[in-house]
């Protein structure tokens, strides 16, 4: 299975070790102009989902006392990316990232 090529224009955000499921193989966020991936490595390979950003339909931040969870939801009712153990600010940064990016699609 083929990874997603890093762009310069693409920003990733990986969340904490410290939190469950994250320990060894966290997860990653990659937000770009076309796409929005979420990245969970395992021992061998990973598992990769990714909506298109004119189809996400809404972003939702959950957020306690340390970290945040992050939902994207598609336009096209598919299941959503949902990734937990971010920091505060990077998940508010996802969301302007992706409004972002909307705006100037259109």
């Amino acid at each position: 299975m083929a990874t997603l090529a890093q762009t310069s224009t693409e920003e990733v955000f990986k969340a904490s070790r410290l939190t469950k499921g994250n320990l060894f193989f966290p997860t990653r966020i990659v937000v770009g102009p076309l796409r929005v991936s979420r990245i969970k490595p395992r021992l061998f390979g990973n598992t990769e989902e990714s909506i298109a950003i004119n189809a996400v339909a809404s972003v939702q931040i959950s957020t306690g006392v340390f970290w945040s969870n992050i939902r994207i939801d598609s336009s096209g009712g598919s299941d959503p990316i949902t990734s937990h153990g971010h920091r505060k600010k990077d998940a508010r940064r996802i969301r302007d990232l992706i409004e972002g990016h909307q705006a100037a699609a259109k």
